[in-house]
């Protein structure tokens, strides 16, 4: 039994990326990511170049009292980084992120289109 125990301790997930889902309306694409757990200065976001990062820490599990061997772990802890790329100019002063329950949501609305410019030929 002891040697089962030990066997399971040494099967921990150390790395983790949270699940992501990323889609499109006529009006702004949309990013949710289950990140429970996670506090808002847990997470970072930038964006540069059409492409969103998305960062954020996870600490080491917590637990009270004395635990001499975690018999089952799945839930990851560390650092994560994730980028997606926009085909569509968005409207970087207009993008807000929510955290609620568990789920980060951003928000980024596509920026309008150029209008179409008459070029002259001299």
């Amino acid at each position: 039994m002891h040697q089962r125990l030990e066997r399971l301790s040494n099967h921990q997930i150390e790395a983790w990326a949270p699940a992501i889902d990323v889609y499109e309306t006529h009006t702004a694409f949309i990013v949710t990511a289950e990140v429970p757990g996670l506090r808002r200065e847990d997470v970072e976001l930038s964006y540069e170049d059409r492409r969103l990062t998305i960062r954020g820490q996870r600490s080491d599990r917590s637990v009270a009292g004395d635990v001499l061997h975690f018999h089952q772990v799945e839930r990851g802890h560390g650092s994560f980084a994730r980028t997606f790329e926009f085909a569509d100019r968005i409207e970087v002063e207009t993008v807000t992120a929510d955290l609620a329950d568990g789920v980060l949501t951003i928000m980024l609305p596509k920026a309008p289109p150029s209008p179409a410019r008459k070029i002259q030929v001299q």
